[in-house]
């Protein structure tokens, strides 16, 4: 059975190199070229990052580490366990092979295993993406065979370790279509067809970092054509606060919702406004990282205007932190910390989309952990010397000190992680960070509270959420408020 295959595949690689390809000579041989060593790919990826949004560097995340695990297990594996002569050239016509021949083993063809991955790692992400890297993929691999330099048995070998690659990949780090925020719990908000009874308070300066404002109203009328926009920030809109009271005013009347485009910040503030007023929130994305809208599954305007016309909704939970005895105090969305993470995340967040977020985190952590000095605090009664508390509105994935997202909004918990001080914790943090196993680590602590008293602040400490920083003093209480806040989303099928 070898044999036949063996006769089989070599007949094919004759019948391929004796045939006349019209226009393939001054293609094939470049390209196949331009794969060595994953260029091509790395170029692909590299343009998809700077000049894509997060969904492009995403995908260009996931078809590079596609690429490293096929590339690693065709080296180390695939090329040791069979060892396989290149074909002879006899029947390969000069103009078509290459300068510098290869001399590793023929089976399997690296350059096809590392153009399907990257191709299959990008298709998980987004298909369209995938289906136009499809033809150069496939092109790459053909080259192999055509240049002389494989077999087709070696190409189809390293095609299928190639999307096995991709596939373990996605087995480790789902994607988000994998991940979509759960439907539960459905909550009910009026179907809003065109925006009408709609008002949309937009930040002029949300997301701005240079230029001219942008046209907030165009951008809100361009997939909601009847809502009503309320303009808040730059030179001519109205202070926030001001905006959305008015906002939500003039959405009770009409029976409708309030929505908010902007970053998280503002999402915040809206947030506090519609719960006051029994709204349901409309949330298009405007800011610079827009955390609670992607983990709510809105990416887009135009998701978040199907939402609005389909009247989908789920209810998410709010947190809260006051200061004792006070009962008033502010909401945050996504998180609330002390210490030194907010300087951690800029970090990360500055990196994450060149090195990935892994190797962020850990530039990151060491950077923080160089210079940063503990901070002593008492947690639920307990004192405590710490460089970071973290406190998170639903439990986070990731790295245990530098979570990264959520998949539920309303599973009813606060996600406390806290880097504690002490005797070589700097030391032991970092090689928990570089171990991939932070979890462990008795530098790290985790818990998943309803309520959390912190206490013994000194005046005048720095608290960060949702982006925001504030000052406070005295005891801070936070606690949950489950399903508190309905929110427009579309809900799976």
């Amino acid at each position: 059975m070898r044999s036949r295959l063996t006769g089989l595949d070599r007949r094919i690689f004759d019948l391929i190199a004796s045939r006349e390809w019209p226009g393939a000579q001054r293609v094939l041989p470049r390209l196949t070229r331009s794969a060595n060593h994953g260029l091509l790919w790395c170029g692909i990826a590299a343009g998809a990052a700077a000049l894509g949004g997060r969904p492009a560097r995403r995908a260009a995340l996931r078809g590079m580490a596609s690429l490293a695990v096929a590339s690693a297990t065709v080296n180390t594996l695939g090329k040791r366990s069979v060892r396989r002569t290149r074909p002879l050239l006899d029947v390969v016509p000069a103009i078509r092979r290459l300068h510098r021949q290869p001399y590793t083993s023929s089976f399997p063809s690296g350059h096809a295993a590392s153009a399907v991955a990257f191709a299959t790692g990008v298709a998980f992400e987004n298909k369209w993406w995938g289906l136009a890297l499809a033809p150069v993929a496939a092109s790459v691999a053909f080259s192999r065979v055509y240049t002389g330099v494989h077999y087709p048995g070696d190409v189809l070998a390293g095609a299928a370790l190639g999307a096995g690659a991709a596939f373990a990949v996605r087995g480790f780090a789902p994607t988000r279509a994998q991940l979509a925020p759960p439907a539960r719990p459905r909550a009910q908000a009026p179907a809003l067809p065109g925006g009408r009874g709609l008002v949309v308070v937009a930040n002029q300066g949300s997301g701005q970092r240079s230029g001219p404002l942008p046209d907030r109203a165009e951008e809100v009328h361009r997939v909601l054509p009847h809502a009503e926009v309320v303009l808040c920030g730059g030179p001519d809109g109205q202070p926030l606060d001001k905006a959305l009271e008015d906002a939500a005013e003039r959405a009770g009347e009409l029976g409708g919702a309030l929505g908010v485009l902007g970053g998280d910040g503002t999402v915040n503030a809206a947030a506090a406004v519609a719960v006051r007023y029994g709204l349901p929130l409309a949330v298009l994305p405007g800011g610079t990282l827009n955390h609670f809208a992607y983990d709510l599954g809105i990416e887009t305007y135009a998701a978040a205007a199907r939402a609005v016309e389909t009247g989908e909704a789920v209810a998410v939970d709010l947190a809260r932190f006051r200061v004792a005895p006070h009962r008033e105090g502010r909401y945050f969305l996504n998180t609330f910390s002390i210490g030194v993470y907010p300087e951690l995340v800029r970090i990360r967040e500055r990196w994450a989309g060149r090195i990935g977020a892994w190797p962020a985190g850990v530039l990151a952590a060491w950077e923080v952990l160089r210079t940063a000095e503990p901070l002593t605090v008492r947690i639920n009664g307990a004192r405590r010397a710490v460089w970071l508390l973290f406190v998170g509105n639903c439990q986070y994935r990731g790295l245990g000190f530098a979570p990264v997202r959520r998949h539920d909004l309303a599973d009813g918990v606060l996600d406390v992680r806290v880097v504690h001080g002490g005797r070589l914790a700097r030391t032991r943090l970092l090689a928990a960070a570089l171990t991939g196993t932070p979890r462990s680590s008795p530098v790290l602590g985790e818990a998943r509270l309803h309520q959390l008293r912190i206490g013994g602040l000194p005046d005048g400490a720095t608290l960060a959420f949702d982006g925001e920083v504030a000052t406070f003093s005295g005891e801070l209480t936070l606690q949950k408020e489950n399903e508190a806040l309905t929110v427009y989303r579309l809900l799976p099928e």
